[in-house]
């Protein structure tokens, strides 16, 4: 089922002039007061931010819009870039799933910014990896599955949205639970959410700590069951999505190096990593990451290698462009309100935010060697 020609057209003109004027104008605001931007995230929506990719397996995807949506909203704030990430992904998720009713009553308002919602998918790919354990167990009842535990750091998330998320089944005669994915809608009874301000940046991202009390998950928001094949067709978009926010950060620290070269260019000449050093490394990641985005469901190995050695690449960037932006900038980046500082902790973010830097070493080191 496409539903994407039936939705708002890709407006890149309009998704930079709510970049440039309203976020630009409250990016302080959602850094200090840990404002979560909802109406730039609708409107962003209206813009055609998250439909590029509606199509769904079976039609001609291209992540390519997608992607320069949300390094627009990264370049002026990363918290906006990552909740842009999280709607796409949520989108992605449902986009790509085989179920007729989340295609046809979701996805059309998730693609349009009325309904917005995320990716509770930290701990299961952690999980995945044997780094924690499964926080969400469910039992199969009549018609779906009810599911019980608590979910740490599900963000973009109001009362009324939706997010993915894994959970284990036990199976009788199997050593082994079975894992299963789908969409919840935290309206739904026995789900609470708690707001998890504790973040040193990224405090305006809706992120929330999620109770399940016995969740009835009905089979027609099921997504993979078991959910081994859908992990394995939308683990490539799901991390080559996260390089927008990279290649956002990454050309926005540039330009504040920019920025200072002429009052302070004579003594910034002794740093040994200069503006045009990390220009070249950055038209090398964005060439190489919208070259992929053109075929988000390739599904071999090496393709995904590819993508993995992106993502490591995008968040070693952002950290080291954001590292010599602060240098160059100097005591007039370090201030309270110093935009290189701002860039300087949200870049870390890039460098943690799941899968981090030591997750994606671990998976590269994997492949690699298997």
């Amino acid at each position: 089922m496409n539903v994407a020609t039936s939705l708002t057209a890709y407006d890149f003109d309009e998704i930079d002039r709510i970049s440039r004027e309203d976020l630009a104008s409250i990016v302080i605001k959602i850094d200090e007061e840990r404002i979560y931007p909802e109406d730039i995230m609708r409107a962003y929506g209206k813009a055609g931010a998250y439909s590029t990719h509606g199509g769904g397996i079976d039609g001609n995807v291209d992540l390519t819009d997608a992607i320069l949506a949300m390094a627009r909203a990264s370049e002026e704030c990363l918290s906006t870039g990552f909740c842009v990430w999280c709607q796409d992904t949520l989108a992605w998720y449902i986009a790509s799933s085989d179920s007729d009713v989340l295609k046809a009553e979701v996805l059309p308002k998730v693609l349009k910014g009325d309904a917005l919602g995320g990716t509770g998918m930290s701990n299961p790919m952690k999980a995945m990896g044997q780094i924690e354990p499964m926080r969400l167990k469910g039992v199969r009842v009549d018609g779906g599955y009810k599911v019980k535990g608590m979910l740490p750091w599900v963000s973009n998330l109001v009362e009324d949205g939706y997010f993915g998320s894994m959970f284990h089944v036990d199976v009788e005669g199997e050593d082994a639970p079975k894992r299963v994915m789908a969409i919840f809608h935290a309206a739904w009874d026995g789900i609470k959410l708690k707001l998890d301000h504790e973040f040193v940046a990224m405090g305006g991202t809706a992120t929330c700590n999620v109770q399940c009390r016995d969740v009835f998950v009905p089979d027609a928001y099921v997504l993979g069951d078991p959910a081994g094949d859908f992990i394995q067709r939308i683990r490539p978009g799901f991390t080559l999505l996260q390089c927008g926010m990279a290649a956002g950060i990454v050309k926005n620290c540039i330009e504040l190096i920019e920025q200072v070269e002429a009052p302070l260019g004579h003594v910034n000449k002794y740093l040994e990593v200069q503006a045009s050093d990390l220009r070249a490394e950055y038209d090398a990641l964005v060439t190489d990451v919208l070259e992929m985005a053109k075929t988000p469901y390739d599904l071999s190995d090496a393709f995904y290698l590819r993508v993995l050695k992106a993502r490591l690449a995008g968040g070693e960037l952002s950290m080291k462009a954001a590292h010599w932006a602060q240098l160059h900038m100097g005591a007039r980046g370090y201030v309270t309100r110093g935009a290189a500082q701002r860039r300087l902790r949200e870049a870390y973010f890039v460098g943690i935010v799941t899968p981090a830097t030591k997750h994606l070493r671990m998976l590269i080191d994997q492949m690699e060697t298997a």
